[in-house]
Formats: C-alpha cells, structure tokens, sequence
C-alpha cells in the first residue's frame, strides 16, 4: 500500500528541516528524504551567522533555547582595508538589532533532536529520489508521487507538495522546465579557503579584511573556537595552503593592529569553497516548490544563505497552511514573488560587500581606487553605516509567523 502524507520534502539542510517543524506545527503531515546520513548533514561546516528574524523563528518553534544560551550575540562587526580598521555599531544603526554566532552544525542538531521527538519523519539515505508522474501533477491532479531506494528496497508514497530543499546539485531542480523559468548566475574570479582551530577568537566581533593580498575574515564559534578565511585562488588545493601560511596571511591581512590578537593553533577543518550567486526565477512549477540552496546561491560575505533559507520557508509554510485550511491558492501562487523579493536584496548585498572586500589582480587602478573610496565613504557616513546595518542583521522577514 502506498503511504499518503500532506507534504514531502527532498533534502534535510536547513530548508527542510525548518520547513519540516513549521508544517508540523501546523499540524500538516511531513516526510523529509536525505541523500546522506545524519551525521554528514549535521557534521557540514556551513554558516555560523544567524539573523534575529531566524532566532525569532526558531523561538515560536520552541527551538531557540541552546543557541540564546550558547550562542555568541553581536552588536558590532568591524571592518579593515590595508590596516585602517573601524566598527560599525549594529546595535546602534537598527535600534538594537544584531546577530547570533552559533554554528549551523549546532542548528541542524537542535533541529535533528526535536524531529525525533516530535514525531518527523525523517528518511536518511534515500538514494534516487526521483518524481516519476511529475509531468502530469499540476495543482489540479490529485497527487505527486515521490520514489526511492533505502537500504536497497524501493519505497514510494505520495503527496499534495513535493518541496525541493536540496542544494543547487539536487534532483528538485531538474523537474522543472528550462521553458518556465530562468536562472541568474555570476561567477566570481576567487575563493574561500576556511579553516577551524581549537584557539580563542582574535575579537569579540567578526573582522572583515581587504588588503592587497585579497579578502580576510576572522570569525568564530564559540570562546574557544575560531574560524577564519583567506581569500584565495579558485584552482588552489588545500595541500597548498599548510597552516603556517595560512596564519601569515590572515595577519598580514588584518594589519597590525587587528592581528596582534590572533592566536595560532592547528586547524582541524580546512576547505576552499568558490564563490558564485545563483537565482531560479520562479521558485515553483506546478506541485513542486523550491527554497534554500535548491533556488538560490549567495556569496559566503553577507552570511545570508541560512537565514534566506528560513525566510523562504517561513513564507512558504504560511502559503500551504492557507491552501490546507481554506483551500486557497492565492499565497501558494504569490510564494515565489514574495520570497525573491527578499532574495534579491540579500544578492544586492552580499554582492556590493564582496566587491568591496575582495581583491583582484586583473581589476584596474580604477576600480581600486573606487573601491578605496567606498570604503571610506562607509568609515565617515553615518547613513551608510546605517544601510549597512540593516542589511547585516537583516531586513524585515516577509510573510513573518504570528
């Protein structure tokens, strides 16, 4: 007999997972399938920056204990170009907004442990996801049917909503129509080399660097963990970056007066991550939605692309629980609109704040210089601090839980 739930959800990232609690909430029947095992998805080192719009909605999903006590609140980030250094206050600029350092690896266990107790399915290690009767499951047929391998036995069930989570390299993507939509994409010429180490934070507040060398960012996970990237080239391995040289860098980057509280240690995470944006336009396509990764990519410099995947879900939550109670399709069908809205401003942002910290050694004098003149219109303009407070700890979420 084949099972029947309200909603599957391809991928247990972030998406899916807040996606999956928000439904349940509602009282909406769920099954989450994920290619890997938990301990892969929960073991990701991703983002560590969470808006207050996220802890606001992880609060009225009784999930935000552990990071008020655990995680780091921010009021301030700091920002350095070729030693000159500043702080923006966050605080002060948006009426006493900031943000929340607490690991995505510690969101996915939080996440992880209250779907077990609250009764989710989740499906680890369901290979071969596949919809085999979507060409014909427009918003007038009666079911979507979702297939899979587990354990090497087939299963299958269906659903009213099939809802894509899973990353830019996910199956969700290809069931949609080159036809019916259109995809953004900007590539940038450099990467992210990250590392993590077992050593106390050079400050209490994020730093961002630029300096001729390229892009610097000193960050952290807890008091005793820090984690830093260094701009560097895409074709570059981790083999050519042993930890001396990273260390070197990254103080060479900050200056002296940011660097000479770094402290060095072994790293025990080290990754190089491209940098591109990516937007699918729209986000749906008959009984098939998609949110997080699966629509959008953002750089890493604006820390957005967690908290632009609980915007989409928070949305789109709202949007089946009208459909559900009233039959309506009127939000379902302003879903994709209503979360690009925000999506486009999040790729404004994080594409302005990487060109003003990252370095390229094809760009002109011209460009440096402009790039050396924003930056000091930042460090003594008032309203631009500002504007880039808001945008840092996140501009209002739309279609909010209340």
């Amino acid at each position: 007999m084949i099972r029947k739930v309200d909603i599957a959800i391809i991928g247990a990232g972030p998406a899916g997972m807040f996606l999956a609690h928000l439904l349940h909430q509602h009282g909406r029947s769920v099954t989450v399938l994920e290619a890997r095992d938990r301990d892969y998805v929960e073991g990701r080192v991703r983002a560590g920056v969470l808006e207050q719009s996220t802890i606001d909605v992880m609060a009225r999903l009784e999930l935000a204990d552990r990071a008020r006590a655990e995680g780091l609140r921010h009021l301030g980030v700091n920002l350095v170009m070729d030693g000159e250094s500043f702080r923006i206050d966050l605080g002060e600029h948006t009426a006493g907004a900031g943000i929340t350092v607490y690991g995505q690896q510690e969101v996915m266990h939080d996440l992880f442990e209250a779907s077990i107790t609250r009764g989710i399915n989740v499906v680890f290690e369901a290979e071969n996801v596949s919809l085999p009767n979507f060409s014909n499951s427009d918003r007038s047929s009666s079911a979507v049917c979702v297939r899979w391998q587990n354990g090497g036995k087939d299963e299958e069930l269906e659903c009213d909503f099939v809802i894509g989570c899973d990353g830019s390299h996910g199956v969700s993507q290809e069931y949609i129509p080159s036809t019916e939509s259109r995809t953004y994409v900007e590539t940038f010429p450099f990467a992210w080399l990250g590392i993590l180490a077992e050593v106390p934070p050079a400050s209490e507040e994020l730093i961002y660097g630029s300096h001729a060398h390229g892009f610097t960012l000193a960050s952290m996970r807890s008091p005793t963990r820090s984690r830093y990237y260094v701009q560097c080239a895409i074709g570059d391995s981790v083999d050519a970056w042993p930890d001396e040289r990273v260390w070197n860098e990254v103080e060479l980057r900050l200056g002296p007066s940011m660097s000479r509280h770094v402290t060095r240690g072994a790293s025990f995470d080290k990754s190089i991550t491209p940098l591109r944006s990516l937007v699918m336009d729209p986000m749906s396509y008959g009984r098939l939605f998609l949110a997080g990764d699966a629509a959008h990519i953002v750089p890493p410099t604006g820390a957005k692309g967690l908290n632009l995947a609980v915007s989409d879900v928070t949305v789109l939550a709202q949007a089946l629980g009208e459909y559900f109670d009233t039959g309506s399709e009127r939000a379902l069908k302003a879903y994709s609109s209503v979360a690009l809205a925000r999506v486009w401003k999040a790729q404004r942002f994080c594409w302005w704040f990487t060109m003003l910290t990252h370095r390229n050694a094809q760009d002109s004098g011209y460009r440096q210089q402009l790039q050396r003149a924003e930056f000091d219109y930042l460090r003594s303009s008032t309203h631009q601090q500002q504007v880039f407070a808001e945008n840092y700890v996140g501009l209002p979420l739309a279609g909010s839980i209340q």
